[in-house]
């Protein structure tokens, strides 16, 4: 918990409660997202794969299949086309030359941006008729969210 002294047995129907908001609001915004993104020459799976270079940069077919819970197979066919669409590009690692990594080109970064940028502004659209208050609270409380289940995906990853 944040806080220890500020812990609070929480009832299992109000975390129902938040657990439907949360998958309602991830599938509203996916949703958009896939509007945003008939705009653009990509598909939902590149548009994935597009974030996690963006967010973490070069990786290998096996890191980003990872991250996509993807088989590696499936990851190979999409960087192909990706490649093809010069999104990205595979370079060999300076390190050691057996390793491949995917490399993000400034058009797949141009997209990622523009994709982005227009869900911001979907969800801007849609805080305007929040007042200050409650988007500061929205806005911690999220966060604080964020911190308690990445501490608790980094415990797991330990086993």
């Amino acid at each position: 918990m944040a806080n220890q002294q500020d812990a609070v047995k929480v009832e299992l129907e109000q975390v129902a409660a938040i657990e439907k908001s949360l998958r309602m609001v991830a599938d509203i915004v996916k949703q958009k997202g896939r509007e945003i993104l008939n705009e653009f020459p990509i598909t939902p799976p590149q548009f994935v794969a597009l974030q996690w270079l963006h967010e973490f940069g070069d990786m290998t077919i096996g890191e980003l299949s990872s991250k996509m819970y993807l088989a590696c197979s499936t990851t190979t066919d999409l960087i192909d086309r990706m490649e093809k669409n010069e999104l990205v590009e595979r370079v060999k690692d300076t390190n050691d030359r057996r390793v491949v990594r995917i490399h993000l080109l400034e058009k797949g970064r141009t997209i990622i941006k523009e994709v982005i940028h227009q869900r911001q502004v979907y969800l801007q659209n849609v805080l305007e008729g929040f007042s200050k208050e409650n988007v500061d609270f929205l806005e911690n409380s999220l966060d604080v969210l964020f911190d308690e289940m990445k501490k608790d995906a980094d415990t797991w990853k330990s086993f």
